[in-house]
C-alpha cells in the first residue's frame, strides 16, 4: 500500500509478482479493499502471468551471466554493424547494459545500448532488437514509418519480436 499525492486508485503488480496498491493520501480503507475487490480477477490473472514469467526464466546463476556478458561484447557490434551498413544509418555507439526491462534502446544521439540478457534468446531475435534499434536512427517513434523501416530489413518483424516474449 502506497499514499501519495496522486489523485486515482492503482494497482500493479511489481517485477517480483507482489500487488501494490497506489492510493490518494487520506483514502478510506473500506474504499480502497473496494478497489481491490473490484479487480481481484484483473489481479489473479497478472499475478499468475508474472509468476508463470519468474518461473520459465529464472535469474542466470553469475557463470551464465558471464558467459552472456561476453557473448554480447563479441556478437553485438558485430551484428549491428552489419545491419547499419544494410539500412545505411551510423550508430554514435553501442554499450552493452544490465538493463532488465528492455532489450534496447537508442538515445537522441543515435547511440545505442543493447542488455547482455538479450542473448539468452535465438540469433532472429537478437537481429530483431538491433534492426529495431538502428531504425529508431531513422525515425525516433514507433509510427507506422517506423514499422516500415523495420520490415523493409526483416519482413518477419512480428514473428521475430514473439520470440522476445516467451
Amino acid at each position: 500500500m502506497i499514499y501519495s499525492r496522486r489523485r486515482t486508485l492503482a494497482l500493479e503488480v511489481t517485477r517480483s509478482g507482489e500487488a501494490v496498491v497506489r492510493a490518494p493520501r487520506g483514502t478510506p480503507a473500506g474504499t480502497v479493499a473496494a478497489f481491490v475487490s473490484a479487480h481481484r480477477g484483473w489481479l489473479e490473472e497478472h499475478r499468475r502471468r508474472r509468476m508463470a514469467w519468474l518461473a520459465a526464466h529464472p535469474e542466470p546463476t553469475a557463470e551464465e551471466e558471464a558467459r552472456l556478458r561476453t557473448l554480447a561484447r563479441e556478437a553485438l557490434p558485430r551484428r549491428v554493424a552489419h545491419f547499419a551498413a544494410l539500412m545505411g544509418v551510423e550508430p554514435a555507439g553501442v554499450r552493452i547494459t544490465s538493463a532488465r526491462t528492455r532489450f534496447g534502446s537508442c538515445s537522441g544521439r543515435n547511440s545505442l545500448c543493447f542488455s547482455w540478457r538479450l542473448m539468452a534468446y535465438p540469433p532472429e531475435a537478437v537481429d530483431y532488437v538491433v534492426v529495431h534499434e538502428l531504425a529508431h536512427i531513422t525515425v525516433k517513434n514507433h509510427s507506422p514509418a517506423f514499422y516500415r523501416v523495420v520490415e523493409r530489413y526483416l519482413p518477419d518483424w512480428r514473428e521475430r519480436r514473439e520470440l522476445l516474449k516467451g
